[in-house]
């Protein structure tokens, strides 16, 4: 075997309990190795050289390196420790915090075992219930819908269906939305993901210079109040956006600074490196987006304040949040215990575009937007760098990034305000853009649609991923449409776990079990034959031939 393959780190992504008496174990070891098996022997701290168990594990998930074996045990001792056996070629091997070994003497285990010195309850990691089944659609405001026609349209600058510039206004507002909810409802929407509503000079909000106010805009606080109100009785969440890397250089305390500099009592909200002239931290290269100091404990009680204040008056349900990866993990932390105190349920979604298992250990994030999933999307989709095996490999990596509570609640997307729309990346061809969305729903998390995906709106990038939404196709079914509401209802339906996944390439077919559930996907460049007797919906699937571009979705009933 590879020894230098062979990973496990205790109370990890690799070694985590979902309750007091619940421990899941991952053991990595290398892909090209094939064990006769492999087993945890696990038992009490105080126990184990006298009084062990042990179970044999099951190797569960293949990346492009590596193989990891998994197991899920019921414990009733919170103290607890394990060392594995790996049985390989009639040869049994150990594996403990001593490497592999060719024996281990469980006398002494209490120097070299792995352990999980005590399961405490405030140290699990809290799953946000709701998550498991939620299907969220995310709105670029200002380019949804107009809901007030009687307001002052002064500000508006561009014709609704006409292409959007960088800083055209075209009216989409918060009525706008309330006014469709029946709308998304019968897509099968049940959560929401709004941009920024706080007042801003821009089109987007992402430079806020009011944190307690509504854009004009979009309308105001009644507006919001009736938009939750109505989505709640619906059964719908509504999650806001949360922009506090930044701030607008409208910003009250940040004027301050302007004119008062070293003066100013705000002067050491803001990162400011240079007075004369003034120059500071910024998002990007936008001056006119000053960066906030989070390690200032005035701003962080300013941006807890804010945080709660729009949960307790208007029952939000989540934040989403902007530039999350460049803001002190310590603020993070400071936020979760205040949101959590305030609404235990209420989900915390950060903007992250990389690897963030660091965010995502349950003293912070309890998801991020999984780009990682929409590159693999592209690479296999769009760009063709991946066959199935490849994306197979890549969807299981990004699985073994994080924990299985966190993969349930993880946002899958395939575009946003910040991409080219999917379907434009693939040119236009509708049939991968289903393929697509039926792996998002089938991945472990929560789908996300851009506004328009189900009326095949195209886009480049910003500003043009960011047209208006065409109501003239409200009413009218397609494909793509039909597909949404299809794979929501088996969404809502089926409380899938991450841990009851499957992820494998067959014959250059991709192929992912959820359960009694099975996609099948044709990414190659012919049609394949595929047995099918249970089908429930597909795109390109006749006589028992998959075609080129084509997925399938069927019952299957596991051997074991």
């Amino acid at each position: 075997m590879d020894e230098k393959a062979i990973l496990h780190s205790p109370e990890s992504k690799y070694c985590f309990a979902l309750n007091a008496n619940t421990i899941c174990l991952r053991l990595r070891i290398s892909k090209e190795d094939f064990p006769d098996e492999i087993k945890v022997i696990y038992g009490g701290k105080y126990t184990f050289a006298l009084e062990r168990n042990s179970v044999k594990m099951k190797r569960s998930f293949e990346d492009r390196l590596y193989a990891y074996y998994t197991v899920t045990l019921t414990i009733t001792d919170l103290r607890f420790v394990y060392v594995f056996e790996i049985t390989n070629a009639n040869t049994v091997y150990f594996y403990s915090e001593d490497g592999l070994t060719n024996k281990y003497d469980f006398e002494l285990s209490y120097y070299n075992c792995f352990q999980y010195a005590y399961i405490n309850e405030c140290d699990l990691i809290q799953p946000v219930e709701w998550m498991k089944t939620a299907t969220f659609y995310q709105i670029f405001i200002d380019r949804f819908n107009i809901g007030n026609v009687n307001k002052d349209k002064s500000y508006i600058t561009l014709d609704w269906g006409e292409l959007p510039t960088p800083k055209s206004f075209a009216g989409g507002d918060i009525k706008g939305i309330t006014e469709k909810l029946y709308y998304l409802k019968g897509l099968g929407i049940n959560a929401l993901y709004l941009t920024p509503v706080f007042r801003s000079i821009s089109n987007h909000k992402y430079d806020i210079s009011d944190y307690y106010e509504i854009d004009e805009h979009f309308g105001n606080k009644s507006d919001l109040k009736e938009l939750i109100d109505t989505a709640h009785r619906m059964g719908i969440k509504v999650v806001l956006d949360a922009v506090f890397n930044h701030c607008s250089d409208n910003l009250i305390q940040f004027q301050d600074v302007l004119k008062k500099g070293k003066q100013s009592e705000f002067y050491d909200w803001f990162i400011i490196t240079n007075d004369s002239p003034l120059e500071y931290e910024m998002f990007g290269a936008c001056a006119y987006m000053p960066k906030l100091n989070t390690s200032n404990p005035k701003v962080c009680k300013y941006l807890l304040d804010i945080a709660t204040y729009w949960i307790k008056q208007f029952d939000i349900d989540g934040w989403r949040l902007d530039v999350s990866d460049e803001i002190s993990h310590d603020f993070w932390r400071q936020f979760r215990k205040a949101v959590k105190e305030t609404k235990s349920d209420c989900v915390l979604i950060g903007e992250n575009w990389h690897d963030a298992n660091i965010y995502l250990r349950g003293d912070q994030f309890d998801s991020i937007m999984n780009y990682a999933f929409t590159k693999a999307c592209l690479d296999f989709y769009a760009f063709h760098e991946f066959t199935a095996q490849d994306m197979a490999s890549k969807l299981n990596e990004i699985l073994m990034r994080n924990t299985d509570p966190i993969n349930d609640m993880m946002l899958n997307l395939l575009d946003t305000h910040d991409t080219h729309r999917f379907l434009t990346r693939v040119n236009g061809n509708q049939n991968q853009l289903m393929s697509a969305l039926a792996l998002t729903y089938f991945y472990p998390g929560a789908p996300c649609i851009y506004y328009g995906t189900e009326n095949a709106m195209e886009g480049g990038y910003d500003p043009d991923c960011r047209r208006t939404f065409d109501w003239t196709l409200e009413k009218i079914n397609n494909p793509v449409k039909s597909l949404i509401q299809k794979l929501t209802i088996l969404k809502h339906e089926n409380k899938f776990s991450s841990s009851a996944i499957k992820i494998y390439a067959k014959d250059n077919l991709l192929i992912v079990d959820r359960e009694n559930f099975r996609l099948v996907i044709n990414e190659s460049d012919k049609d394949k034959p595929y047995m099918c007797n249970t089908m429930l919906f597909s795109n390109l699937f006749e006589k028992n031939v998959l075609k080129k571009n084509g997925f399938v979705v069927h019952l299957f009933y596991p051997e074991n």
